[in-house]
């Protein structure tokens, strides 16, 4: 059986055609894939610089990216008593929801019974993550935040929703507590 001249050309550019998709395709993944961590480092950089300027400190600083992402994420959210979700979250509701995405660890309750299952600690040796509680509504803890660094904290505010504010803020000095570390 003899092959026509027309059928070998067929076969040759099918077998060329499928090649050059085979390799096209996966060039294209290739560069999906490079681009998608072009993104999550540019996104990175980006949330690194914003919170370097906001916390005025130097951007090497900023090393918990997805702490700092999760706040970019959630900056703004309104306040509501009670809520735990992007419509609207209170202050302990904010931190346990933050506590859970960026350290696994679970808390719960008002901010004055997590304040009951913390140390204490000096204002001195706070370290990112710590707690800060305050005593705004008489002479039980009513308010919490979580501690960034360079004196800022991250919390749900009733006028405000979720915001940054700096512990020398004179309302935050008049009402702050104590700040506490999660006991293990």
């Amino acid at each position: 059986m003899r092959i026509s001249k027309y059928t070998v050309h067929y076969l040759y550019f099918r077998i060329l055609l499928i090649f050059a998709i085979s390799i096209s395709s996966c060039r294209s993944h290739k560069e999906t894939i490079k681009i998608e961590t072009t993104k999550n480092t540019t996104t990175s950089k980006k949330v690194q610089e914003k919170y370097a300027i906001i916390l005025k400190v130097d951007k090497s600083k900023i090393e918990n990216i997805k702490l700092y992402a999760f706040i970019d994420e959630w900056y703004g959210t309104p306040y509501k008593y009670g809520g735990k979700n992007k419509t609207g979250i209170d202050c302990s509701n904010f931190t346990s929801t933050l506590y859970s995405s960026i350290y696994n660890k679970s808390i719960s309750g008002s901010s004055s019974s997590i304040f009951e299952k913390c140390s204490t600690i000096s204002k001195s040796n706070m370290e990112e993550g710590d707690f800060v509680f305050f005593k705004i509504d008489g002479n039980k803890v009513s308010h919490i935040g979580v501690y960034l660094q360079n004196n800022k904290f991250v919390h749900a505010t009733a006028k405000k929703g979720v915001m940054i504010d700096d512990l020398d803020e004179p309302y935050y000095k008049k009402y702050y507590f104590k700040s506490g570390r999660i006991n293990n």
